[in-house]
């Protein structure tokens, strides 16, 4: 089964998913992520300088990863959907989902036959391999759309974005919620009870509820609460995490405090 529709069965049934962010553009990142076990990268096109041949080759590489690549488009605006979805991508992050009307908007978007134009020429079609009517009838089951919700508007508004028909998944933005109460911890408990509050629309609406989180610890906690969907840290983190755990140990050792 291709990584996408693999990916999207396993999210509609709430199978429990563990991704990161790709800001690097670097192909290989994803090829090693593909091999370090992630069922899925976000590529973000929000926050880190992917043009439309960047992505294109991100996704080429999560293909031959055999790792499912979602987008985080920096707009809610149709060519950057149709893009990343042409490449071959398994889905859209859709960031700063504030409304029910911006999620049928972005469902619509999303799905053909409505207001995204089709090609059956483009990579996720098999380059005209797969033909009009098998790509038409194949999309449906291996292109998911997931919402990101970041400010408390969003979050009261939760359930009626979640109950939206296309809608696959909720995924909570803690930081920016942060930022939005005008905190800095992502882990404040005003924070995380917003959280609380998102996930438990999403397992009420019988979709996937999913979490940023930087310490591996937090699933435990959020996987009681019905979250099933987990964005571990990013490329960037990670790099920078094992750096200067590298760094640090090294001078530890230049000063002698293991000899």
């Amino acid at each position: 089964m291709p990584a996408r529709t693999a990916f999207a069965t396993k999210l509609r049934a709430r199978t429990p998913l563990i991704g990161t962010f790709v800001k690097l553009r670097d192909p290989s990142v994803i090829e090693m992520l593909g091999l370090c076990g992630f069922d899925f990268v976000v590529i973000d096109a929000e926050h880190a300088p992917f043009d439309r041949q960047a992505l294109a080759i991100a996704v080429l590489a999560a293909r031959a990863a055999g790792v499912a690549a979602l987008v985080r488009v920096p707009e809610a605006d149709g060519t950057w959907i149709s893009a990343a979805l042409d490449c071959g991508a398994a889905g859209i992050l859709a960031p700063q989902v504030a409304s029910a009307a911006m999620a049928e908007y972005l469902v619509r978007r999303v799905s053909y036959g409505s207001e995204r134009g089709f090609s059956p020429s483009t990579a996720a079609a098999g380059y005209g391999t797969r033909g009009i009517e098998n790509h038409l009838q194949s999309q449906p089951g291996e292109t998911v759309l997931i919402c990101q919700i970041e400010d408390r508007s969003a979050v009261a508004l939760a359930a009626e974005i979640a109950a939206v028909t296309g809608v696959d998944g909720l995924l909570v933005g803690p930081v920016d919620l942060a930022v939005s109460e005008g905190l800095t911890n992502p882990s404040d408990p005003a924070i995380e009870a917003l959280g609380v509050q998102v996930i438990s629309a999403a397992r009420s609406a019988g979709i996937a509820g999913g979490m940023f989180i930087s310490d591996p610890a937090a699933i435990t906690r959020w996987t009681a609460c019905g979250a099933s969907l987990f964005v571990l840290g990013s490329d960037q983190s990670f790099l920078m995490q094992s750096a200067q755990a590298g760094v640090a140990a090294a001078r530890q050792r230049l000063s002698g405090g293991n000899s």
